[in-house]
């Protein structure tokens, strides 16, 4: 699926209007900290994939 500039600035100025510019910067933070805490937990989980699998 291909996004090109157009579609993303239609998108962002529609989270504009339905956050409002106030919002952004809270919205913005706490989608980062949830994408950090998944890559942390993929990275987590293939470490104990990885020794589970050594012990067996």
């Amino acid at each position: 699926m291909n996004v090109g500039p157009t579609e993303l600035i239609i998108v962002l100025l529609i989270v504009l209007l339905i956050f409002g510019g106030a919002k952004l910067p809270k919205l913005a933070r706490s989608m980062g900290q949830a994408q950090k805490e998944f890559k942390q937990g993929l990275t987590e989980g293939a470490k104990d994939g990885g020794e589970s699998s050594e012990a067996k």
